[in-house]
């Protein structure tokens, strides 16, 4: 009698970052994943998964997938491997670790940023084991620092407006995102709010798939966004479009911001920004007269603005418009950059940093930024730096590819004296680097739970099939690497379900009923959020208010009050040097890649097809370049290549280049980082991505 098992449903969530993550229905029949779908009852997700994870049963099942420990046998670089047991990779890598302990433990570097956002598989067992072992600090600055850092000054937390209320606004200004590309869910109310008459209005140097679908389009020069906003205010404030009784009660600092925004009229505004004395009036005007009706204007900011030497502070100038025409009042008004401090996450609990003090005399140990990696790691030991880096456990990152400074990064990760441990589901670009190759499993074959930040629902995610070929979860290779360590502390114990089951602080009222099991089964729950976090105010801030002026900036040695910080790149700012290299350059994702994710799935690649530089016409035919010509990409840090495509999407004086790629699936084993700076923003300790000039050549053909 032959038995056919049914299939079943296993909810989970999505684990890679973006600020949807998805509630994930996988279907599994005879122990193996055969379908990915979208919940279509969790109110963000509404059934719908963007196209790269729809196809998630195509990573976990890829034939590339790393299914065992490797150790190399070939130059670093080369990526050639050979297969050894858990036991060989364990004894190798403690052993290694233990030596370069004995000197100084601070040269071990722990390297990782959001390859998963999970609670568990991210940053638990893993910082636990750092701490225990004195390692350096990772300053994970990557990502949203500089903005984080601003929203905070001016707001006090990132909380904003919930995404379930996107679709009442009457205006939305999209600034500095492309929401169908990386915001999926955020875009299907956005566009419910425009069938519903809401005007959308983009502001981004490049005409984005999101831009284009909006109503307006402002254009304005890369790293000009806190111009923008100064100029905004200086409208708002002059042609009193204000709320006056919003002001009063819940901000400080008005007088000297009005005062400070009479250097930023129209014309100025215009002229730093390169667009017109009347966009800004009318996006001013447009802003305030909605807000003075009693409608929901809503602005979702972005990180890519904040890219720049001034990025902290044009997030800052953002975060004050706001409360001047009284947006929080209103569920989904105001702004929205992150939702992330909503989760009263259970720190201490999850990563132990105690640990860390307790084995190291009470001292912390030295901290590392991972955006400036490619001069770390070429450092020698100093007074100042402390010791050289001998030992790198690289885990859910692919720095090769997605640091700054290519060069200088593939440089450092080469060095023959670096002992270099990756975790990875595949041979990244950084994984041909590594001494020891660890194979890790996927979303679909670990325990996990995530906060979010583009929503207030807490995800689980139950493992729905076992792990494939010998991969085992982040947290499990950090217990074992613990034990091989003589690490005898009971929270290496701990499983993933208890790390999980303590994971949000149920003393604070926002997660108070979270309860593990529950969740687990259910897959979502809402935290307990209002849904305008801010309409009596109730800021963040040392003063409870919107902070227009800044006395924690003032004592952090920076400007209390908005302003202009120009780019460390630009025609306007650096002459010189835009006499060798004329044009700003940009890489914002590309829609089917996330980061570094997925540029291996073929489906995908095939679909964004190959890297290429987006280049205005008439920049275009000033270097005789023609669509689909092979272009060289270069200024002083570094070069590449890709197919041209002459489009007006560019502004002139601007290319762009969308991200990010691998380097071994572009021609010339090179992408966008081979140009971008190590040079790091006013505040938060971000890089400067989109802070870049370069020129650019028709390549000769053949080459």
């Amino acid at each position: 009698m032959n038995c056919v098992s049914e299939p079943i449903i296993v909810r989970a969530a999505c684990p890679h970052d973006c600020p949807d993550t998805c509630a994930l229905l996988v279907t599994v029949k005879d122990g193996v994943a055969t379908e990915v779908k979208g919940d279509p009852d969790h109110p963000t997700t509404a059934g719908v998964l963007c196209t790269k994870v729809s196809r998630y049963t195509d990573r976990t099942y890829h034939k590339d997938r790393l299914l065992y420990p490797m150790k190399r046998v070939g130059k670093k670089g080369e990526g050639k491997f050979e297969r050894i047991s858990w036991d060989e990779a364990l004894d190798t890598i403690s052993a290694r670790l233990k030596e370069v302990a004995a000197r100084d433990p601070q040269a071990i570097l722990p390297y990782s940023y959001a390859g998963t956002m999970g609670l568990v598989q991210g940053e638990s067992m893993a910082m636990r084991f750092f701490n225990r072992i004195g390692a350096s600090q990772l300053d994970r600055t990557i990502c949203a620092s500089a903005g984080a850092a601003g929203y905070k000054y001016t707001l006090g937390t990132r909380l904003g407006a919930d995404t379930e209320h996107v679709q009442d606004a009457k205006l939305i200004i999209i600034w500095g995102g492309n929401p169908i590309a990386s915001n999926l869910h955020f875009w299907m109310r956005v566009q419910e709010a425009k069938r519903r008459g809401a005007k959308l209005i983009a502001i981004d140097p490049y005409r984005s798939l999101s831009a284009d679908k909006c109503h307006q389009h402002i254009a304005l020069l890369p790293g000009t966004d806190a111009a923008l906003a100064l100029g905004m205010m200086h409208v708002l404030i002059n042609e009193n479009l204000l709320d006056a009784d919003y002001i009063a009660q819940h901000t400080l600092g008005f007088d000297q911001l009005k005062q400070r925004v009479q250097e930023w009229p129209p014309q100025h505004t215009a002229e730093v920004c390169g667009i017109s004395a009347d966009e800004v009036v009318q996006l001013a005007r447009e802003y305030g007269a909605a807000a003075r009706r009693g409608e929901i204007t809503l602005i979702r900011a972005n990180y890519g603005l904040q890219r720049v030497r001034g990025g902290g502070m044009a997030v800052r100038n953002i975060a004050c418009l706001p409360a001047l025409v009284g947006a929080w009042r209103h569920a989904g008004g105001g702004l929205q950059l992150s939702t992330s401090d909503s989760f009263p996450k259970n720190g201490a609990f999850l990563q132990r940093p105690d640990l860390l003090l307790q084995h190291n005399n009470g001292v912390p140990t030295r901290i590392i930024n991972m955006s400036t990696i490619g001069d770390d790691l070429l450092r020698e030991a100093s007074v100042d730096f402390g010791p050289r880096v001998e030992a790198m456990i690289v885990y859910n990152s692919n720095p090769v590819a997605v640091a700054p400074e290519s060069g200088k990064v593939m440089q450092g990760f080469a060095r023959e004296d670096l002992f270099t441990v990756v975790l990875e589901h595949f041979q990244t670009d950084t994984a041909d680097y590594a001494d020891i190759l660890l194979p890790a499993t996927t979303q679909l074959e670990h325990i996990d739970v995530h906060a979010t930040y583009g929503h207030v629902y807490m995800m689980a995610n139950n493992a729905a099939i076992a792990p494939l070929g010998e991969a085992k979860a982040n947290s499990e290779i950090f217990r074992l690497l613990a034990a091989r360590m003589g690490f005898t502390e009971d929270c290496f114990s701990d499983s993933d379900d208890a790390i999980a089951a303590q994971a949000f602080d149920r003393r604070n009222p926002r997660a108070a009923d979270y309860d593990w099991e529950r969740l687990k089964e259910k897959g979502w729950q809402r935290l307990n959020m209002p849904a305008a976090p801010f309409a009596e105010g109730g800021f963040g801030t040392p003063s409870g208010k919107c902070e227009f002026y800044s006395a924690r900036m003032l004592a952090d040695g920076l400007d209390p009050l908005p302003t202009y910080i120009a780019p460390y790149e630009s025609v306007a700012s650096n002459a010189a040097l835009a006499q060798k290299y004329p044009l700003a350059m940009i890489s914002p994702p590309a829609r089917n890649f996330l980061n570094s994710s997925f540029v291996n799935v073929q489906s995908l690649r095939d679909t964004e097809g190959e890297p290429h530089l987006d280049i205005h016409p008439d920049d275009a035919a000033a270097r005789g370049i023609v669509s689909g010509a092979e272009v060289r990409i270069f200024n002083d840090r570094g070069s590449m290549l890709a197919k041209a495509r002459v489009t007006p999407k560019a502004r002139i004086g601007l290319v762009v280049g969308l991200s990010i790629w691998w380097k071994k699936f572009s021609g010339d084993g090179k992408n966008a980082n081979e140009v971008t700076s190590q040079r790091l923003t006013d505040m938060g300790n971000a890089p400067t991505f989109y802070d870049v000039l370069v020129q650019v050549e028709a390549c000769p053909s053949g080459v």
